[in-house]
Formats: structure tokens, sequence, C-alpha cells
């Protein structure tokens, strides 16, 4: 690192914003146009062959374009009808019975047979293809949406070599600039951030507070710090992600694909409530011993929620959806997930992403504060 002292401001309410940027025209994105985002193609989801298996790892993304935003943007597929099918063109569904085999892999013919090799030649052709087309696609949604601008917001808060495969990773495989918060320099964090920040300058903004997080016995809380970074924020889409997640590429631009074609937000994860059979203990002082509400997680495709080690969203759209009250992260995203007014999105292509050790609180403030967050959850839940 170098000798040059950083500034390091004494809360994370004393840093300025220099402009208010939230009333900004939309500009590269569209409005948003829920009626086309549910159930619909367009959305960021994998136009070659819908959803993946789960479990199944992406297929290596090509190499991002220059780190000036991340330029993303939706296919959108057309759908035939089965009476088409008979004048479609390109490839058949059956090129060996277009050639005069079955189909069977035990019919091997004559190797000197030119249909044969013709056989051979189109199916190696058909593979390579399908292996192409997932990088095809992530490369055209990049060129359709060149000059949408995205942010990506860390709050760092501790454990350093995390910090440091979190941002590095953003900095490989995406063009969007990283805006990162030093929380009172927990573990020797804020030096990583800051090594980082002097390395790639044009990359990555820090701002440091002696201020250490709530949730560490301090009082910077989570929604305070993550509203900072959000007014701090110019770009039109932005993305709080944890940095306990690392992307082994580009995992951004579907996400902002989505959002592109009418998504409020989109994300890695998407839940659903799903009501359990046994009574909810806590609520028990109250009266109300009806079935308690539990998240699971969901297909992909329009959701409910986004579990927020990586959001995507409208920057516009998030003022005043933030939980700016919660004191702690965990239930935080639901509470945001259900305040945002439009559709929510998980893109049915498998995103390359890597969750690391969970960086979570434990003890009496964690269970205490993560009650207070879910109760906000449950009144939204309710109220919609």
């Amino acid at each position: 690192m170098s000798d040059v002292v950083r500034k390091v401001w004494p809360t994370v309410r004393s840093i300025p914003v220099s402009a208010v940027t939230d009333t900004k025209p939309p500009g590269h994105l569209k409005p948003a146009r829920i009626e086309q985002v549910a159930g619909t193609a367009g959305t960021g989801r994998d136009t070659a062959g819908g959803a993946g298996e789960p479990g199944a790892e992406a297929a290596p993304a090509p190499a991002p374009v220059a780190a000036t935003g991340v330029g993303t943007a939706g296919t959108k597929r057309t759908r035939r009808s089965a009476g088409a099918a008979a004048t479609r063109t390109g490839a058949s569904p059956n090129p060996a019975a277009d050639l005069g085999f079955s189909g069977d892999p035990g019919q091997h013919g004559d190797p000197d047979d030119g249909m044969l090799h013709a056989q051979r030649a189109w199916d190696a052709s058909l593979a390579t293809n399908r292996l192409d087309d997932q990088g095809v696609n992530l490369e055209r949604q990049r060129v359709e949406t060149k000059g949408v601008t995205a942010g990506v917001a860390l709050l760092v808060d501790g454990w350093p070599e995390d910090v440091r495969r979190c941002v590095e990773s953003v900095i490989e495989h995406t063009g969007a600039h990283v805006l990162a918060l030093d929380l009172g320099d927990v573990d020797g964090a804020g030096d990583v951030l800051e090594e980082l920040a002097e390395r790639h300058p044009e990359r990555i903004t820090a701002w440091h507070v002696s201020e250490t997080p709530h949730w560490r016995g301090g009082t910077a809380t989570w929604g305070e710090s993550r509203a900072k970074l959000l007014r701090l924020d110019e770009s039109e889409v932005h993305v709080l992600m944890e940095t306990n997640v690392v992307l082994r590429g580009d995992a951004l631009t579907p996400l902002i694909a989505a959002i592109v074609e009418g998504a409020v937000a989109a994300g890695w994860r998407g839940l659903k409530p799903v009501a359990a059979e046994e009574p909810d203990p806590a609520r028990e002082s109250t009266g109300d011993v009806g079935p308690r509400t539990v998240w699971r997680e969901a297909d992909p495709g329009t959701v409910r929620a986004l579990s927020g080690e990586l959001i995507a969203v409208r920057r516009a759209q998030a003022f005043g959806a933030l939980p700016e009250d919660a004191h702690y992260g965990r239930y935080a995203d639901l509470e945001l997930s259900l305040a945002l007014p439009g559709h929510l999105v998980v893109p049915h292509r498998r995103l390359p992403v890597t969750l690391l050790g969970r960086h979570d609180v434990a003890g009496d403030y964690a269970e205490r504060e993560s009650r207070r967050n879910y109760d906000g959850v449950l009144r939204r839940l309710r109220a919609s």
C-alpha cells in the first residue's frame, strides 16, 4: 500500500452526497413494463434451452467488455406454433432421419458412405452450436445495452480475504464500478479495500468511516449504510452484493438484462413464502399461534422475493423501498423485495456465482434484530 493517508469520515451520516441523483431521467433503461416480465421471454433467461438442471454449472462466458458500465440486454425468443413446424428453416430436430438413418447409436453404416460423413459433420456442428449458445446470447445481451451503467455496492465489515476475492472477481468478470463502504476497518478489511482501490482507481471508489458496524457492537447500521451507498451511486442499476459472494464469470449481465426488459429487480436466488405446519412459538404471547411463514428457494422466473447475496435493482425504484431503519441485514432483503413496485426476476440461466462462508453474527443481538426485521417483512407480506 502507498504512503498516501486515506480520508476517514467519523460516521456514515457525515459522508457528503455531492448531488441528489434519484430524480434523474432513466437514461438507457426503458420504463418498467410489468406485463412483459411475468412468464415471458427476454428476462435474462437462457434462450438456448430454458431452465437448467439444479447444480449444473454455467458455460464459461466470453471476456467482459470494457469498463464503461455493464452493457446488457435481454434477448427475445420467438415461439413457433405447431403449424409452422412443417415450413421451418434451420436445424432439423432429427438430422439422422433426414439423411436416411434411424438415429440408433448402434447403426454405424458404411464408413465410406458420403451421407454418413455428412451426418457426422452435421451432428458435430449442432453440438458446437449448443456449446456456443450461452456465450453468444450473453455477448448479445452486452451489446444490446452497452450504455447501461451499473454500480456494485459493498459493505466492508470484516473478513478481509473474502473482501479481496469478492472485489477482484467483480473487477475481473464485469465492467461495473465498485462502490465500497468500509465500516471501522474491522480485522484489517479496510486496508485490503484501500489496497484494491489504489490498484484499480478507475474501477473502485472507497469510503472509510471510523464508525464500526452495529452488528459488531458499534453504531453504523445496515439500513443507513446501504442507503448512503444508494445515494452515492449515480448508475441506472444499483447492485447490492455481499462480500461473501465471488463471481466465476459475468453474473451481472443476465440480471441487468432482466431489468432492461421490464423487471424492477433481478437476483441470483429467488424466495417464496410457505406456510409451515407447526406454529411460531414467538407469537404465542400475542395469542396468534397460527401457521408461521417460512421462506424457501423459488424456481427461476418471476419470484416474490430475492435473496440478498446478489440483487440488481432499478436505482430510482430502490429509494423508498430500502429499509433504512434496519440495524442488521438479515431479512432486510425480503423487506426490500416486498416494497419494490414491480416484478422480481431470477434468470433461468444458472449464474456463475460462488458463496463463501456465511458472515452471520451469532448471539442474542442477531436473534433480536432478525426478529425485528422479520416483523417488518410480515407486515409487508400481509399488506400485499
